[in-house]
């Protein structure tokens, strides 16, 4: 059976490593465990590490969250459902809103439940996804403090989720002017100004992230070590906190060229072949996980000479070369996973899950 197995000892070094960056530059920051599709073996792992708040886009995946520690605090990032605002104030200490009427909403809930429920408001700052509009911004602010039982602990933006707008100092800079905006009209302090993700991660390291940005949330460059900047592993940080490990159902040498009628795959794909030589044989492996599970272009073999032929919904093909690793029946085959990879297959639940 597949599994995915999450390495203990390199996401403490990573975390530890972060922990150490942030706390050198004066930025507060959480994690962002979305990735774990509230995964509880995972979870545990990362609670372990006492992060300052966990953040997630699932209200179920909060809920896990506080059932293995009732007392962490936990923020829901993206704008919530209004049909699950009660829910909402159980698991979440903190939500990102960007809707007066859905604010109102859990004002209401707030009240009910005998809480003060914390709210960051997200601005649109051009990547086109969640935020309120600029100009409107103000205004919005004005209604939002008139509310008893909602607590502005921050002014917040996404930026590269959608549209692929990245972070610039100019748009760091803008954001904390907004900041200090609504502090100086409303006579408000304003904790957080949250831009920080991981696409703004090389930024701080380059020490081009200004005063003002002193929040980050941060996922990706947690579990995966990596620049997103440059698309390569960030200096100082592990890249293997997840392997993905497959076991291989058959070992057989065949030609390197199919033969036939060539129409589409399961995956609606028309292949396309360079055919040289009929004769060319080389050794072929399959194993046991699919495109059901994972999208092959978001798994790598750890051995880089085989190369991965393709896959349908429930084995993969490789290619092996002449075997030399003598590889048989009943081996487990490592692969790197990225985050859309690691995503899947942490929601699929075909795929065993287990610490390493």
């Amino acid at each position: 059976m597949a599994y995915l197995e999450l390495n203990s000892a390199a996401l403490k070094h990573n975390f530890l490593f972060l922990k150490d960056l942030f706390g050198g530059h004066g930025k507060d920051w959480g994690v962002v465990s979305k990735l774990l599709c509230g995964n509880k073996l995972f979870l545990e792992e990362v609670i372990k590490l006492h992060p300052d708040c966990i953040f997630d886009s699932r209200l179920s995946n909060l809920q896990m969250i506080k059932n293995i520690n009732p007392k962490i605090k936990t923020g829901y990032i993206k704008p919530p459902p209004t049909r699950s605002i009660k829910k909402l104030i159980e698991v979440a200490d903190i939500s990102f809103n960007t809707q007066f009427e859905t604010i109102e909403m859990i004002d209401r809930y707030a009240k009910e439940a005998g809480k003060i429920h914390q709210i960051v408001i997200m601005i649109e700052m051009g990547d086109l996804r969640e935020g309120v509009m600029r100009e409107d911004f103000v205004a919005f602010y004005a209604r939002i403090f008139e509310l008893q039982h909602i607590e502005v602990i921050g002014i917040g933006a996404n930026l590269n989720c959608l549209n692929g707008i990245m972070p610039s100092h100019d748009k760091l800079i803008q954001l904390s002017l907004y900041e200090q905006l609504i502090e100086a009209k409303f006579d408000k302090k304003i904790p957080w100004v949250s831009l920080g993700t991981s696409i703004t991660l090389p930024l701080l390291l380059k020490s081009l992230v200004p005063e003002g940005i002193n929040h980050f949330r941060i996922g990706e460059s947690l579990f995966f070590g990596n620049d997103l900047f440059e698309d390569a592993p960030l200096e100082g940080m592990k890249q293997d906190v997840f392997m993905l490990y497959a076991e291989v159902l058959e070992v057989m040498e065949k030609p390197v060229n199919p033969t036939g009628y060539v129409g589409s795959n399961v995956a609606g794909e028309t292949p396309v072949f360079e055919i040289e030589d009929y004769s060319e044989t080389s050794v072929r492996i399959l194993v046991d996980i699919g495109i059901l599970d994972i999208e092959v272009k978001n798994i790598r073999p750890l051995r880089e000479e085989y190369h991965l032929e393709g896959g349908s919904s429930d084995m993969i093909v490789l290619d092996v070369g002449k075997n030399t690793h003598h590889i048989k029946v009943g081996d487990m085959v490592p692969f790197h996973v990225n985050y859309m990879g690691a995503l899947r297959l942490l929601n699929s639940k075909y795929i065993e899950k287990r610490l390493g």
